[in-house]
């Protein structure tokens, strides 16, 4: 019996449970990671749907490029030149198609951008990029609680944004979403990470597959953590 066997045995129940999660986790990672590396499953995938709709919106207002992280995964930069004020434009908007979990998140960031002007609007955004899981009342509160007198929070992803200029976004608006080890751990899942320029640590947004159809729906957002005070609001300026 091997150390970790052994290991096992003593466990009880609910340290198993823990040690077997992590290890698949691991497990997964390493796949991922290998199947990113040879250019093949969800995550190589994406990257070239992404180049492909970069190239065919060119001139459609929405621009998409296509990179790598340091360590070789995917980073995507989404590009709007209007944010949409409305469930109509957002409708209109070319990745409201949903086939590409990045265009989802951008949405997502763009619709938040709307909070301030027009809750219920921004409401009517969210959940169509929710998709069939609309957001419930608690929800509701939360992007209440967590947006209120801090817009700033959601603007933090946008290009050219930082504390000093009170979390001014450059126009065109630029968010890049980037994927790591874990980004397609769960099958059917895509968590994408995005820097806030308020945090020190990136955040994550994930979308879940409607296998039916091949649409990313919006499933969990963990943009909306407090960061950095503006230099407006800083007393210490």
């Amino acid at each position: 019996m091997g150390i970790l066997d052994d290991l096992m045995r003593k466990a009880g129940a609910k340290a198993q449970n823990a040690v077997r999660t992590g290890v698949n986790q691991a497990v997964n990672a390493a796949k991922n990671t290998a199947a990113t590396a040879s250019g093949i499953g969800p995550g190589a995938e994406n990257a070239k749907a992404a180049e492909a709709a970069g190239a065919a919106l060119a001139g459609s207002g929405i621009g998409i490029s296509v990179g790598r992280t340091s360590q070789g995964y995917p980073s995507v930069t989404v590009t709007f030149e209007n944010l949409p004020a409305d469930l109509g434009e957002l409708k209109a908007c070319p990745l409201a198609d949903l086939k590409l979990p990045y265009g989802t998140a951008a949405l997502t960031v763009a619709a938040l951008n709307r909070y301030e002007a027009d809750k219920a609007g921004t409401h009517a955004m969210v959940n169509f990029l929710r998709g069939p899981r609309p957001m419930t009342p608690f929800e509701e509160q939360f992007i209440r609680d967590r947006l209120a007198g801090k817009m700033y929070v959601i603007r933090s992803y946008w290009a050219g944004t930082s504390p000093a200029n009170n979390y001014t976004p450059e126009v065109p608006y630029s968010v890049t979403f980037y994927e790591d080890p874990y980004t397609y751990q769960n099958a059917g899942y895509c968590r994408l990470n995005c820097v806030s320029s308020g945090a020190d640590s990136p955040r994550q947004i994930t979308m879940r597959k409607k296998e039916s159809t091949g649409e990313w729906f919006l499933w969990e957002n963990y943009l909306l953590p407090d960061i950095r005070v503006p230099a407006e609001a800083d007393p210490w300026a």
